[in-house]
């Protein structure tokens, strides 16, 4: 079976790879992952493509110690639903931080990294993990 294109991988899933979700113009709601339709506003509701941020903040953070399968190795890690600046919330991974580096209401910013991979020799999948904002110290 021939290998799938990189390319058509990345346009198949924009959520994952670019933060692409939706906005409604009607009730100026946004929306992650992308909608076809407005859950508010239903048929009255135009929906727009929205490239987010990728800025947010942490509503709830957890510490994972027995991942699921393919990610055992990697425990532990920072599971949390981040707010974006924009309103939507999403589940992420937060990288380069253990629970005690973590509380609610820290800016996090966006970063691309490597999910999984098919096998040694497969596809690399990419996607969106969340890090702490870098704090500035007071002068």
């Amino acid at each position: 079976m021939p290998s799938e294109n990189l390319a058509i991988t990345w346009r198949r899933i924009p959520e994952r790879y670019r933060l692409a979700g939706s906005y409604c113009e009607n009730c100026k709601t946004s929306y992650f992952p992308n909608r076809k339709l407005c859950p508010k506003c239903r048929r009255k509701g135009r929906l727009a493509s929205k490239q987010f941020s990728g800025r947010g903040r942490i509503y709830s953070f957890t510490e994972v110690s027995a991942g699921p399968a393919g990610f055992e190795l990697e425990t532990p890690y920072l599971l949390a639903i981040v707010e974006l600046e924009e309103g939507p919330r999403l589940t992420a991974q937060i990288v380069g931080a253990t629970e005690k580096d973590a509380k609610i209401g820290d800016e996090v910013e966006m970063v691309f990294r490597r999910i999984m991979e098919d096998s040694p020799e497969g596809l690399i999948h990419y996607g969106y993990k969340f890090r702490l904002a870098k704090r500035c110290a007071p002068k």
